[in-house]
């Protein structure tokens, strides 16, 4: 993100205008990359407990993965969004910020099945990942349904959470995975 910032704006003083500018492509990436750092610092708070992470991993053609959680109770895609003091609702298949509605759900399980694809490649096995969208300064966030497709969480909520699930993985699945998720060979493809 941050090099995306420096190739919308090289020069550093028209950069911090920008940042305070309304609707300004600059702003909207630096709120993007805050709610990629408060996301990531919630989930290095699962280190030490049986759990990885990884944090803007990237693809060959240039996009990333924002989020990669690793650890007893599986692996998790994780999507930072942050939309301050809105009102966030999420359905059974569709996310809506104050009323509009946005793809986030749709890109969480394409991205999780192509990180799937990847991971279960190089393990030799098939490895299930669960998406997962970690909601930044939002000002409510209501959940409708019984067993969403996509996990949405408050940050402050989410290494709580991913912690408190069912284990599905041992200890040696989870190196492995893990290992396989930090050689950048398997995110080539």
């Amino acid at each position: 993100m941050r090099r995306k910032i420096l190739e919308l704006q090289p020069n550093p003083v028209l950069r911090l205008i920008n940042r305070w500018r309304p609707n300004s492509d600059i702003r909207s990436w630096v709120d993007g990359l805050t709610g990629e750092r408060l996301t990531g610092r919630a989930l290095d708070r699962l280190r030490g407990r049986g759990w990885f992470t990884l944090h803007a991993i990237q693809w060959a053609n240039g996009t990333d993965i924002d989020h990669l959680a690793i650890g007893p109770a599986g692996v998790f895609s994780i999507n930072s969004k942050r939309h301050p003091g809105k009102t966030v609702w999420y359905g059974d298949r569709a996310i809506t910020v104050n009323g509009s509605p946005t793809r986030h759900i749709a890109a969480s399980q394409s991205e999780a099945r192509r990180v799937s694809r990847a991971l279960s490649r190089r393990c030799g096995t098939n490895v299930p990942v669960r998406p997962v969208i970690s909601l930044v300064h939002a000002a409510k966030l209501t959940v409708k349904g019984a067993d969403p497709p996509v996990l949405v969480l408050d940050v402050d909520h989410l290494a709580r959470v991913l912690s408190g699930l069912s284990p599905t993985l041992s200890p040696e699945q989870v190196a492995q995975i893990y290992g396989v998720a930090r050689d950048v060979r398997t995110w080539a493809g």
